[in-house]
This record gives structure tokens, sequence and C-alpha cells, in this order.
């Protein structure tokens, strides 16, 4: 345990920030790693995309991983070849900011027999942390436009529509992720995996951010795609949704609520949920909405993909043939943009 703390010390404040040649390595190896990502993990990309145009945890998130880190990282290769000395000071002063005792959260996830011997390891651990005051940052986002369609040399395209529910004064209940399961099990699956010729078809919503989103993977569609999404509230309204789907429904999503989870994942899924302030209550209160839906909160969420059809973003990663059939046909509603 010693010698782990340590090590976690030595990474901390001991890193070496000043090798411009091995810092350039690293900057090139992050880059071709997400170039080499978009056309296996493309639909990811279009999400996180999506998602970061409607508030600011995710905007964060895609300036430090997604399509935005990309573009970022091909502007710091550059900046380190023509003026090293400044992004140097910056990257020491990331440091100083983030390696603080006073903001910092530690999380332990060990048998109680063990603790007593891990506790003053930790303890020393914190104390030779640096101890300055902090000042929370403000961040003043500039979100990036939707409506986009980002171009790359293949054949199949990543299809993305989304919009914040919560800016509808939509309240979240958990018949939703029911409802969510059953469309990627039957509409969504069928119009767009089984018809439509994807590899993949699928919706996502976030109860904490209140971001929606279809998606698609390895689409050889786009428009047509987009017109599935924007029937999926008329498909709610018509479709003949017995009990027994409703059951099945019920039944998978329990059981990702309540999934199995090695002592690891528990410890990591402890601290997400204090850092998110995401209690108990709520969750079990979920579990007895989802276990409540009835065909009727099916009808009810068409409702609110109506406003979705009405009022989402279109984002797109796919062939440059693609987007420019599509801007044909429907007045270049996407701005084109190279990505590769």
């Amino acid at each position: 345990v010693g010698d782990l703390f340590a090590i976690l010390r030595d990474m901390l404040l001991t890193a070496r920030l000043d090798n411009r040649e091995r810092f350039k390595q690293i900057v090139l190896e992050e880059k071709a790693g997400l170039e080499s990502s978009i056309a296996p993990a493309g639909h990811s990309m279009v999400a996180s995309y999506l998602s970061s145009l409607f508030n600011e945890a995710d905007w964060a998130g895609e300036q430090m991983g997604g399509l935005a880190h990309l573009f970022f990282l091909r502007k710091l290769i550059g900046e380190i070849e023509s003026n090293w000395p400044t992004v140097h000071e910056r990257l020491e002063t990331i440091r100083r900011l983030l390696i603080t005792r006073q903001a910092m959260v530690c999380n332990v996830t060990t048998e109680a027999a063990h603790w007593q011997a891990t506790a003053p390891h930790l303890d020393e651990f914190l104390a030779g942390m640096p101890n300055h005051a902090t000042t929370p940052a403000l961040w003043t986002p500039t979100y990036s436009e939707g409506f986009v369609g980002m171009t790359i040399p293949a054949q199949v395209n990543y299809v993305g529509k989304g919009a914040n529910l919560y800016d509808m004064s939509y309240t979240y209940h958990g018949s939703t992720a029911v409802v969510l399961r059953y469309l990627n099990t039957s509409w969504i699956w069928e119009q767009v995996r089984v018809k439509g010729g994807a590899y993949g078809g699928f919706v996502r919503f976030d109860r904490l951010s209140g971001v929606f989103s279809y998606l698609s993977y390895r689409d050889p569609n786009l428009l047509g795609t987009l017109d599935v999404y924007d029937g999926t509230a008329q498909f709610l309204r018509k479709a003949d949704i017995h009990e027994s789907e409703v059951t099945k429904s019920i039944i998978g999503t329990i059981g990702g609520i309540d999934a199995y989870q090695l002592p690891d994942a528990k410890g990591y899924t402890s601290l997400i949920r204090y850092l998110l302030k995401d209690e108990e209550a709520t969750r079990q209160r979920i579990r007895e909405e989802v276990l409540g839906t009835t065909p009727t909160d099916f009808r009810a969420f068409a409702d609110v993909l109506d406003w979705v059809q009405e009022q989402g973003t279109v984002v797109v990663i796919g062939s440059a043939d693609s987007v420019e059939k599509a801007n044909t046909a429907r007045g270049t509603f996407l701005k084109r943009v190279k990505l590769v």
C-alpha cells in the first residue's frame, strides 16, 4: 500500500513537464488514436458532440476527449514547435491548479480488515500534497453549432439527432428507460438496422443532463435514418404494445439498473454518485417507476419525442457524398466540415 501511494505521489508531483520531445510524442499519439477511432467509434463521437451543445459538463467532456479535443491537439502540435515556453508554462499552471489538498477527494475501496493498515498511508499521502487555496474557475463555454456534417473518407455514416428534454420542462420518470429499451429492440432496430442496413441504431437519454439522442452506427443512409427518428413518436402512438413486451422491457431495464458489479466498480460508482449528489432515495423512486411502467407511459413519451422531432439538432459524421446529397435535398441544412 505504501508503494502504491508513493507511485501516485510521484505521478502527481514530480512528473517532468519540461521535456518537449516527449510531450510532443504523447500529443501525436493521442491525436493518432482519436483519428483512428473515428471509423470504429463514430457514433460515440457524434453522441459526445451532440451532448456538448446543451450543457457545460458535456461541453467540458467534449473539450477533453471528443472531436473538439482532436481539433485542439492539431493546433497544439504547432504551438509545441513554435512556442514551447508558453506551452510548458500552461502545463505547470494546470498542475498547480489541479493538485491541491483543499480540492482533493479520495476514494478507497478495500475490505474492512485492511482499512486500518491503509488509512495511515492515505493520511501521509494527503499530508504531502500542496495545500494552497483554490479559486473556482468561471468557465464561459463557447458552444459549437449544431446541424453539422463532418466528412471522412468512408462509405458509411454516423447519424445523430438530439435535444435537451429539460429545456422543454420535461421531468424525468423511470418509465422513460423502459420505453427507450423497447424502442432499441423494436422500431429503431428494425428500421435502422434491419431495413436500413446500418450496423446499429439506438436511442439514449442521460437523466442527469437531460440530453436525448438518436444514433446510428456504420449507416449507409442519412436522410432516411433521420426520417426514422422523426417517425418514432407516431410509432409509439400506433404500436400495439402488449403487456408481455412491457414486462420484457421492464426486466431488461431493471437488470441494467442493478447490474452486478465487482468491488472496484462498486467503489468507482460510489464516488461518482457522491460527486453528483445522486441519492439512493432518487434511485429507489426510479426503480419503482420502472416497475410500474404501463403502455400508457409509452404513449405519453410520444409527446416528448414530438418536441425532439421539431427542435432537435442534427450532427453527422460521414462521407462527403452523403452530406452533399443531403444538403441538396434539404437546402444545405448541414454545415460541412472536413474531419479527416
